[in-house]
């Protein structure tokens, strides 16, 4: 998402190698560009030549690239563009600040165009925390329906009494402190400042002036939000080129690695996720699930049968086994471990699970 002139869709396209026409919204109800993108993983790039799979399957993310927010363009319109951005896990604001927009003396600056982004968000909140909290306020002080239903009530209206004061303190609900109990309550209205935040300044190229706007826009940002930027227009480029092609691109521009990995890996931490894998001559294969997550829950990830069966986990860190090279040789080494249903999965785990039929 961002303003128009960002360049969401240049950097829509460097992130999925898409070819979606760049300027291309007529309208901000037009529907979004999707495109699913490989999540970069070198931990599962070194394990797989070990075995010499059949398969190799990393990890998914989807991306979805909505028309740009304008300012003043009307409740309809804005409703129809931000029912796009309801549905998503974390929303990734793309910043202009190539060009004109480069230069910090500029007006509006891109931190200036940030805030903008983000008051519209806080906006679209306020309005759809303010209806629910004057429901329940009237029907808690007409004393509404069964006394357990009357509790619900209340501590509902607790929490959008909250909600309420974060917006009109012009701060995202990402950064109340909520009970996880509290923040699966509110799930369903969708609210856009209570989702993780990844701001990407769309710069001309890599340098001392884009990392200076990185480090002043994290140090304001807060909790479950973080800042990067890329060289929107550069990586596309990169992306259409043949591989060897990229290198030589690169080398020329004296860029040491594409933004694009980073961008795609902060989205997936940010949305608290992590990679299990399976490995094996048939397929090594990197399996997503939410943070604390357990064996079991593993397990269902890869087929409900697993989790309906298990037994137990066989487990071992992707390094250790990577320095071993065999499971035999980790065994030897008392590396390979046996854990039950309760064992919290970690990022880079190696899983073998073991079920009954």
């Amino acid at each position: 998402m961002g303003l128009p002139g960002a360049g969401k869709t240049t950097v829509f396209n460097a992130l999925a190698n898409a070819r979606a026409a760049v300027g291309g919204y007529s309208a901000p109800s037009a529907e979004p560009n999707l495109a699913v993108v490989k999540v970069p993983d070198p931990r599962l790039d070194q394990l797989a030549p070990i075995f010499q799979p059949k398969k190799f399957t990393p990890a998914e993310v989807q991306y979805v690239d909505v028309a740009g927010i304008v300012r003043g363009s009307g409740k309809e319109s804005a409703d129809a563009l931000l029912a796009h951005l309801r549905n998503t896990d974390v929303l990734l604001a793309v910043v202009r600040a190539f060009g004109s927009a480069a230069s910090q003396g500029t007006d509006p600056t891109p931190m200036d165009d940030l805030e903008g982004v983000n008051l519209e968000l806080m906006i679209a909140d306020l309005d759809v925390v303010e209806k629910r909290y004057e429901k329940l306020k009237k029907d808690t002080l007409y004393s509404k329906g069964t006394p357990a239903e009357r509790l619900l009530r209340e501590q509902e209206l607790d929490i959008f009494t909250r909600l309420q004061k974060q917006l009109v303190a012009e701060r995202p609900l990402r950064e109340l402190d909520l009970l996880p109990s509290e923040r699966r309550a509110l799930g369903g209205y969708g609210l856009l400042t209570a989702k993780p935040l990844l701001v990407l300044f769309n710069v001309d190229e890599p340098g001392p002036a884009a990392d200076a706007l990185v480090a002043e826009a994290n140090a304001t940002l807060g909790v479950n939000a973080e800042a990067v930027s890329l060289a929107g227009k550069l990586e596309m480029e990169l992306a259409e080129l043949p591989a060897e092609d990229a290198v030589e691109y690169m080398e020329m521009y004296g860029i040491e690695e594409s933004g694009l990995a980073k961008v795609i890996q902060i989205s997936y931490r940010l949305a608290q996720l992590l990679s299990f894998f399976t490995v094996g001559s048939d397929e090594c294969r990197a399996w997503t699930i939410r943070a604390n997550s357990t064996s079991v829950d593993a397990a269902g990830a890869i087929h409900s049968d697993l989790a309906r069966g298990f037994i137990r986990a066989e487990v071992i860190h992707w390094d250790q086994l990577l320095a071993a090279e065999t499971y035999a040789e980790a065994r030897k080494r008392g590396q390979l471990r046996s854990e039950g249903k309760t064992y919290l999965v970690q990022d880079g785990d190696v899983l073998n699970i073991l079920f009954n039929v």
